[in-house]
C-alpha cells in the first residue's frame, strides 16, 4: 500500500460510485470550499495503480497558527478493514504534522443504527458499533451520540427507500400527508424547477424559515450563488407558486356544491320526517357554507393583492450518490394554509425516480422524539412520508498536535456558554 496525494481526476474516479459516496466528498464541493479560502487536499491510499481509500480534506486556519483538516462525510474507506484504516490513519498523522495541523476531523457517511419511522430501534446491536470502536482504538475522539441537528452536521436523517413504484409508495404516506399534497395542488399550488435567476427569492425564503425556528443560518444569497456555480450539475431548486385565481375558483366551486347540498337537505325536510340525521346534516352544511364564504372572501383579497400569484416556498435538493437529498427549504408563514412544503417534497420524490435514485433523504432531524422538543415538528412532517430514521456514527477528531487539548477546552466552554444563553 502507498499513501499519496491524489489528482482531482483520480479522486473523482475513485469517489464516484463508492459505497459512501456523498456530495460532500466531491471535487465540486472541494472547489466551493476553495473559493472561500480553504486549501483542498485529495489524499488516498493506492494498491498498485488502484485507489482503495481516500478523502477530500479541507484545510482551514485554527488557533496558535495551526490548521484544521476536515473530511466532510469522509473518509471514503472500508472502516471494517482495520489494517487499512490503521495505515491510512498513521499516514494522515504524518501528513498532518507536515502541514502543521492541530487535528483532523471527519464525520463518516456510515450508519450507526437503522430505526423505523417512529425512531424505534430495528436491530438491537448497532450496525456501526464496530466502526466507532475501530476509530477509537486508533486514537480518534468520538464527539458523542449527539441529538441536536441545528449546529453541526446532523447525526440523524430521515430517509425513504424507493423500492416500489410511486403510486404504491404514496399509499404508504400518512393520511394527512396525502391530503395536504392533494389539497395543495387543488388550491393552485404548482412547483417550478428554478435556476440562478430566482436565487434572491430562494435565499429570502430559506432565511425566513431559519428566523422563524430560531436556527443559526450562516448562508446568504452569495453563498447559494457560489454553490450553484460549483455544484450546479448536482443541484436543483424548486419553488412553490400559488395561483390565487385557481384557489378562488376552487373555493367557489366547493361553495356552490355545498349550497346545492344544503338546498337538497331542506327539500328532504319538507317531505320526510325530520330526524336527528337531517337536522345535524343541515347544521353541518350551514357551518360549512359560512366557512367557505369567509374562505372565498379571503381568496378574493389574495387574488386582488397578488393577481400574478405568489412564490411561497423554496427547496434546494442535491444528488448525493444513490440518494436525492433535500438540503434546505423555506416557506412563508402567512401562506402555510397552502402547505407548499408537501408539494415541493412530492416533486423531489418524483424527480428522484427519474434520476434512478435508490433513496430520498430528507436530511436532518433531531434525535429527540419527544413531542415537547422545540423542533419536533420537523421530524413529524418528514415522518408522514413513511420512511426510516437513519442514525449516523457521528463526528470524530484525531489529535495531531498537543495544542488540540487547549482548543478542545475552549470549544467545550463555548458550547457550555451557548447552552446557558439558550436557557
Amino acid at each position: 500500500m502507498e499513501f499519496c496525494v491524489l489528482t482531482e481526476e483520480e479522486f473523482r474516479g475513485f469517489a464516484t460510485n463508492h459505497p459512501q459516496e456523498s456530495f460532500f466528498q466531491t471535487v465540486e464541493t472541494g472547489n466551493l470550499r476553495k473559493s472561500y479560502g480553504s486549501i483542498i487536499h485529495y489524499l488516498g491510499v493506492k494498491k498498485g495503480d488502484k485507489v482503495i481509500a481516500g478523502g477530500m480534506f479541507s484545510e482551514t486556519p485554527c488557533m496558535f497558527g495551526k490548521k484544521r483538516l476536515y473530511a466532510p462525510q469522509g473518509f471514503l474507506i472500508d472502516y471494517y478493514d482495520y489494517d487499512l484504516l490503521k495505515y491510512f490513519t498513521e499516514e494522515l498523522l504524518k501528513y498532518g504534522k507536515k502541514i502543521n495541523a492541530m487535528f483532523i476531523k471527519c464525520d463518516p457517511n456510515v450508519i450507526y443504527r437503522l430505526r423505523n419511522g417512529d425512531g424505534e430501534i430495528i436491530n438491537e446491536k448497532p450496525e456501526g458499533e464496530e466502526v466507532i470502536n475501530n476509530l477509537k482504538q486508533l486514537g480518534y475522539k468520538h464527539f458523542g451520540f449527539t441529538k441536536d441537528f441545528r449546529f453541526t452536521l446532523s447525526r440523524w436523517n430521515f430517509r425513504v427507500e424507493l423500492n416500489k413504484d410511486y403510486e404504491e409508495l404514496k399509499k404508504g404516506f400518512s393520511k394527512s400527508t396525502r391530503k395536504n399534497i392533494d389539497n395543495a395542488y387543488k388550491n393552485g399550488v404548482s412547483v417550478r424547477k428554478s435556476s440562478i435567476d430566482d436565487i434572491d427569492v430562494l435565499s429570502s425564503l430559506f432565511q425566513a424559515t431559519a428566523d422563524r425556528r430560531g436556527f443559526e443560518n450562516p448562508r446568504d444569497t452569495e453563498y447559494y450563488k457560489r454553490m450553484y456555480k460549483y455544484l450546479g450539475d448536482l443541484m436543483q431548486f424548486y419553488i412553490a407558486h400559488v395561483d390565487f385565481n385557481v384557489y378562488y375558483n376552487n373555493i367557489k366551486e366547493m361553495l356552490d356544491e355545498e349550497k346545492k347540498n344544503n338546498t337538497e337537505i331542506k327539500k328532504k325536510m319538507e317531505y320526510d320526517m325530520v330526524g336527528a340525521k337531517l337536522t345535524n346534516g343541515l347544521a353541518t352544511s350551514d357551518k360549512r357554507i359560512l366557512k367557505l364564504e369567509k374562505d372565498l372572501e379571503h381568496a378574493k383579497e389574495l387574488l386582488d393583492k397578488y393577481p400574478e400569484g405568489k412564490d411561497i416556498g423554496g427547496l434546494l435538493s442535491i444528488k448525493s450518490g444513490c440518494e436525492y437529498v433535500t438540503l434546505t427549504s423555506g416557506t412563508l408563514t402567512e401562506f402555510k394554509e397552502f402547505t407548499p412544503k408537501y408539494v415541493m417534497y412530492n416533486e423531489h420524490i418524483l424527480d428522484a425516480y427519474k434520476f434512478g435514485m435508490k433513496y430520498v433523504n430528507f436530511f436532518g432531524i433531531s434525535g429527540n422524539f419527544d413531542k415537547k422538543d422545540p423542533v419536533y415538528g420537523v421530524y413529524e412532517f418528514k415522518r408522514g412520508f413513511n420512511g426510516n430514521v437513519i442514525e449516523m456514527v457521528g463526528e470524530f477528531t484525531l489529535k495531531v498536535s498537543n495544542t488540540y487539548y487547549i482548543y478542545n477546552m475552549f470549544r467545550h466552554l463555548k458550547i457550555f456558554l451557548r447552552n446557558i444563553i439558550k436557557r
